[in-house]
């Protein structure tokens, strides 16, 4: 329950808003949202990390928003937390999927909240470690390279296979004297140039490679900086990535422990398909016989320094089984029947059959993932028995610093091989979602495999690891629901469990009824008929796009391959307006589209799945928005064939259960592109007529705005 002084601050500070913002209106469904995260955060439990005997946490503190856009939910959410977050002692961790919006929150949206309502909060951006320069590596790369030499880790390890060109070393010396001088903080974003991908990789770091507290240069390394200072802020502004892969490592190693968070997750929508791959794995069979056939001279570099000969001989041993092991799953892949290839892509999969491996490969498997856990163990032991030699040899530091990187390096993969063997080992409990698992043969001609598992739902990890954990949760998008319901949304991120989640859909701001209008022309074809469908589109666009009016028009497609026939079929004087996704970079294609408008001329925008979300055009700059066709993802890839086989077997249809549903939150979100302002106004046009003669089509429009029908 809030308190009084809870109460008076939310109001304080949302009065203090309307006057200090000059026509500023208090929107009833803002006002709903706002209260709504503030009583969520308020059921937060007692618990804390060292209160293992705390009642377990059943989703009271759990609320799921769909705000409609123009409610203003980023100004509610961060208004509501940070009042929260201070009066409970906890912190505000903001999370998004896009970069987009993590720069509006923050250049635009915490700044704003702040200035208007007074809130004494401080915030910051999260990143991860990848982003950041090791200025330990960095330093040993430049020390001495007049004749081009590297002082560097083992050139045998696979991240040092070779010495850097001539102008890799004045890349890397630019960045070290920029660095030195204070001129770049360390912070790969804000370097002025692109930095190349392979010379990054070799001055970030990791956390198996990094020296941590024993490092010389960490009173300035940039991401400890970075993370102290996430340490003394209120508000932490990251995204669904890097929040999901902190929770995966525990909590707490890079962003605050869920038990001392309240999380706002604005577009939660990607949430469940996020984790998913968070918690996915793979690895290459090639580059991992690479790196193991590395061990032993590593290891027997690490026996000469510290006084643990088991370590080394065990790690040889592991490693050894494991290249066994890798060996055998060569001969297996070659030879095993049952695996059936699909000869329809340049790079041929094998799919194990709702996730359970064949008898044959079960004790192979078993043996891999064993080799791989004994190696993980050996290695940070190695690991540890280093960072304790530093402590008592001041006079080896360099070398120990050297061994220990190459060391982390090679923990690093280990974990990688571990985590891909530990799913591919594991057979879920009955009634349980399968795990995916299949070996895709690289097009490189050097018989190289990819070994690859996930699991098909993320909803029991997202359970475990952070709703049950985390102080507060808040998760919201414009389009949360489909075909009306929440149903899917919970059911995918693990929520459905939680007994005590509030759901709450707000209402729209907008009168759609008067603002837009919607029409399904009388199409002969439907997408079944692909060549049929695209030539009735290029002949209806003519008689849809107004092209004496300066107005935009967004014409969405689910296929680059028709939207390029589209295109490629339309007269000349219409295809000279066209801006087509592909041409162009998205931000040149906007500025050209609103140049065009400015300049009297009218504008068609050609997009595809990421012109359906987040594609603000208010105004003029998109008075129709034509969809193609709806927007249905077949799951042809190993994890959604692997999920919609289990559906069947259980007596589902994926389709009704997966496709049309997910189908209903793209449509919305792609109609969603008309109406953004209470000024907006203009058409739906669908060219897909199964969705008034299908009886899913019927579903799917019933969950649209209440646009008037022509």
């Amino acid at each position: 329950m809030l308190t009084d002084a809870e109460k008076d601050s939310l109001r304080e500070y949302y009065r203090a808003i309307a006057d200090n913002l000059p026509g500023f209106r208090p929107r009833a469904a803002q006002r709903q949202m706002l209260a709504t995260v503030a009583n969520a955060f308020g059921n937060t439990l007692s618990k804390t990390e060292d209160s293992d005997d705390a009642p377990e946490r059943n989703g009271e503190s759990i609320a799921v928003i769909e705000g409609p856009t123009g409610v203003g939910k980023s100004l509610a959410y961060l208004l509501a937390g940070g009042v929260m977050a201070k009066s409970r002692g906890k912190k505000l961790v903001v999370t998004s999927a896009t970069i987009a919006l993590q720069e509006q929150l923050v250049n635009r949206d915490l700044p704003f909240a702040i200035e208007k309502s007074g809130l004494p909060a401080t915030f910051a951006l999260a990143k991860g470690r990848g982003r950041y320069l090791c200025p330990y590596r960095l330093y040993q790369l430049t020390a001495d390279n007049a004749q081009g030499e590297l002082i560097a880790q083992d050139p045998a390890l696979a991240l040092w296979e070779r010495k850097p060109e001539q102008g890799e070393i004045e890349a890397l010396r630019q960045l070290a004297d920029a660095f030195y001088y204070r001129k770049w903080n360390g912070d790969r974003d804000s370097w002025p140039e692109m930095i190349n991908d392979e010379l990054w990789r070799r001055v970030t770091n990791d956390r198996h490679g990094c020296l941590k507290a024993g490092c010389p240069n960490r009173p300035e390394c940039p991401f400890y900086l970075a993370r102290e200072t996430l340490e003394t802020v209120d508000i932490v502004v990251a995204n669904h990535d890097l929040m999901l892969a902190d929770v995966v490592m525990g909590g707490g190693v890079i962003l605050p422990a869920p038990e001392n968070s309240f999380y706002c997750i604005d577009e939660a929508h990607h949430l469940a398909k996020k984790a998913v791959n968070q918690f996915a794995a793979e690895h290459s069979l090639a580059q991992a016989m690479q790196w193991l056939d590395k061990v032993t001279p590593l290891a027997t570099r690490v026996e000469s320094l510290i006084d643990k000969p088991e370590l080394a001989s065990n790690a040889c041993e592991a490693a050894a089984a494991c290249m066994e092991s890798l060996t055998e799953w060569l001969w297996l892949l070659q030879t095993e029947p049952s695996l059936e290839a699909s000869s329809d892509n340049l790079e041929p999969s094998w799919l194990v059959e709702d996730g359970v491996l064949p008898e044959s490969m079960k004790i192979p498997a078993a043996n891999m993932a064993l080799s791989a856990r004994m190696l993980y163990k050996n290695l940070t032991g190695m690991s540890d028995g280093l960072g304790q030699l530093r402590k008592d040899k001041q006079q080896e530091t360099l070398l120990i610093d050297k061994t220990s990187s190459d060391v982390g390096f090679m923990v690093g993969k280990c974990e990688q091989l571990m985590a891909l063997w530990d799913l591919f080992e594991k057979e879920p409990e009955e009634n349980a979602p399968p795990i995916a698992k299949w070996v895709t043969r690289r097009a490189d001609g050097k018989g190289d495999y990819l070994f690859s598992a996930s699991p098909v739902s993320a909803a029991g990890s997202l359970a475990a690891t952070l709703w049950r954990r985390a102080a507060g949760a808040v998760l919201t998008s414009a389009t949360l629901r489909s075909l009306g319901s929440f149903d899917l949304l919970l059911s995918q991120t693990g929520l459905k469990w939680l007994e005590q989640v509030q759901t709450v859909a707000l209402d729209s701001p907008f009168n759609f009824s008067e603002q837009g209008e919607l029409y399904v022309p009388p199409l002969l074809s439907t997408p079944k008929d692909p060549a049929g469908h695209t030539r009735e589109i290029i002949d209806w666009l003519p008689k849809l796009v107004d092209l004496n009016e300066a107005v935009g028009t967004l014409v969405l497609f689910t296929s680059r391959k028709q939207m390029q026939e589209v295109a490629e079929g339309l007269a000349a004087n219409l295809r000279e307006r066209v801006q087509m996704q592909g041409e162009l970079p998205k931000a040149v294609l906007l500025q050209n589209h609103r140049d065009a408008l400015q300049a009297g001329r009218a504008s068609v925008l050609f997009g595809l799945d990421s012109f359906s979300e987040g594609l603000d055009l208010p105004g003029e700059a998109c008075v129709h928005v034509i969809i193609a066709k709806l927007p249905f993802a077949m799951p042809d890839d190993p994890v959604g064939r692997t999920l919609s086989r289990w559906i069947e077997k259980r007596g589902g249809n994926p389709f009704v259960e997966l496709t049309v549903p997910e189908a209903s939150i793209k449509l919305i979100q792609a109609v969603g592109r008309l109406i953004r302002t209470e000024q907006d106004y203009g058409r739906v046009t669908i060219l897909d007529t199964r969705i008034v003669r299908q009886n899913y089509g019927k579903r799917l429009l019933a969950a649209l705005p209440p646009f008037r029908r022509i």
